[in-house]
C-alpha cells in the first residue's frame, strides 16, 4: 500500500530530485513488502498442511500460480523503477530541472501495470488463502 501511495506522489511531481526521493522510498519498502509476502505465503501453505488440505485443491494450485505471477512482476516492475530512479538522480545531479523523459518513465504504463499488478495478485492470492473457494 505505501509502494502504491509513494507511487501516486510521484506521478504529480516534475523535480527529479523529489521522483529520487519518492522512488528510493519505494525501493527501500520493497524488502519488506517481499519478506511479509512470502512469510504469508509460506505459512498460508503450512496452514493448508495443518487443516487437511492437499495441496493439489484448486484454490491452493491458483495461489501458488499467481505468487509466483506476482513475484515475477513484482521484481520486473521494480527493476524498471530502479532505473527511472537512477534516472532522475542524474538529471537531479544535472540540475533538478523539470523533464520530459523523467515524467514519461514515471507514468509508463509498462512499469505501472507491473506495479499495481503486483500488488493485485498479491491481494488475490490472500484472498484464495482465506476464502478457500470449493473446500
Amino acid at each position: 500500500m505505501i509502494a502504491a501511495v509513494l507511487n501516486l506522489v510521484a506521478l504529480g511531481r516534475d523535480r527529479p530530485s523529489e521522483i529520487d526521493a519518492l522512488f528510493g522510498l519505494i525501493k527501500l519498502a520493497a524488502l519488506p513488502i517481499g519478506i511479509g509476502a512470502f512469510m504469508a505465503f509460506v505459512f498460508g501453505l503450512w496452514l493448508v498442511h495443518e487443516a487437511d488440505y492437499s495441496y493439489g485443491d484448486g484454490w491452493v494450485v491458483a495461489a501458488i500460480v499467481l505468487f509466483v505471477i506476482f513475484a515475477a512482476a513484482g521484481s520486473f516492475g521494480g527493476r524498471r523503477d530502479d532505473a527511472t530512479r537512477r534516472l532522475a538522480h542524474e538529471l537531479a545531479e544535472e540540475g533538478d530541472a523539470p523533464s520530459a523523459v523523467i515524467r514519461r518513465r514515471v507514468r509508463d504504463p509498462l512499469s505501472l501495470a507491473l506495479s499495481y499488478g503486483a500488488g493485485i495478485l498479491m491481494v488475490a492470492v490472500l484472498a484464495l488463502m482465506v476464502w478457500k473457494p470449493g473446500a
